[in-house]
């Protein structure tokens, strides 16, 4: 079978693809044949070497695979060959595996999916669950309002669907026309470009000069970072969760929200890493993620598709900022 590995850290040329033989599961393990395979800001962490929880090297990178069970090992009970489940990495020691024709690991962390639910849209359920954590989990109270950058990409599609959907307002916050066309089609009613729109005047235009609750934010220049402290309602929260774009920005961030004192704001890092140790609380997220998007609640946009052959190029767009939406590779 054909499979994405990597000897060590760097460009997108270190993704080689290599032949292996069909791994065959150990007691307790079942053999998931890939359909769909999903493309993160994670597997390019990974890539680099930057990623604080590595896989050993060689590594096959890759956090999310939608497929068929094909194999049993000795022992398995609750799935059956020729099931659609969904294989994510969060249920596994660390993260990394999916670029691959196939992946063998415990029966007990695949996720069923229903019928209803088609391969290309299951790996982007990851990011409806990462979208909830952020959501709810995330150590702020429960928002009446959202502000989301990253608006047409995966996670910034799924957290404000996932937001509209349970009666908060969101608005989404992108670079470009083309990136705020994509997110309308995805369903988002208010979406700004940053650069163009002047985002204090029409945050606060859109919520009645209240401000939102949360900005989710990237990392980038200290002032703009600093400036969506401006876009909070009193109590408000940036929360900071993308961390492809780097590090958070150097700035006197305990200054800045002394001058704004008044309105009691506050900054805070973010991670799904926090769930790690709470396993009931993260596959309750998905759960929820796979009963909302196979009820036609939650409808992710359609994705990018390159072939497995070819993860070095779409690592090479994500990095460069030009997808929109999920990139899945077709095994």
């Amino acid at each position: 079978m054909k499979v994405v590995q990597m000897q060590q850290p760097g460009g997108p040329e270190v993704l080689e693809v290599v032949e292996k033989p069909l791994p065959e599961p150990a007691a307790g393990e079942a053999r998931v044949r890939a359909q769909a395979i999903g493309v993160s800001s994670a597997d390019v962490l990974v890539r680099k070497g930057v990623y604080n929880w590595m896989p050993p090297l060689p590594a096959t990178p890759g956090n999310e695979m939608a497929g068929t069970v094909d194999a049993l090992g000795r022992g398995v009970t609750g799935i059956r060959v020729g099931q659609r489940v969904l294989v994510s990495s969060r249920e596994l020691p660390f993260r990394g595996g999916c670029y691959a024709q196939a992946i063998c690991v415990p029966a007990e962390v695949l996720f069923p999916l229903p019928e209803a639910i088609a391969p290309n849209d299951a790996v982007s359920l990851p990011n409806y669950q990462l979208a909830g954590a952020l959501l709810y989990e995330s150590g702020v109270r429960k928002p009446r309002s959202v502000a989301a950058y990253g608006a047409s990409g995966g996670v910034g599609t799924a957290l404000l669907q996932l937001a509209q959907n349970d009666g908060i307002s969101g608005i989404g916050i992108v670079s470009t026309g083309e990136k705020r066309d994509f997110a309308r089609r995805a369903g988002i009613e208010h979406v700004l470009i940053r650069g163009n729109d002047d985002l204090r005047e029409r945050v606060m235009a859109l919520t009645g000069g209240r401000g939102v609750d949360v900005v989710y934010a990237m990392a980038g220049p200290a002032a703009a970072f600093i400036a969506n402290l401006d876009l909070l309602a009193p109590y408000g929260t940036v929360v900071s969760f993308a961390t492809l774009g780097g590090p958070l920005p150097e700035a006197d961030l305990f200054g800045e929200l002394k001058k704004r004192q008044g309105k009691c704001l506050g900054v805070r890092c973010y991670s799904i890493h926090a769930l790690d140790h709470d396993r009931a609380l993260r596959r309750s997220l998905m759960g929820r993620a796979i009963e909302l998007m196979a009820a036609g609640r939650l409808r992710p946009p359609p994705a990018t598709v390159m072939p497995l052959s070819e993860a070095a190029r779409a690592h090479e767009l994500m990095e460069a900022g030009k997808t929109m939406g999920k990139v899945v590779l077709a095994p």
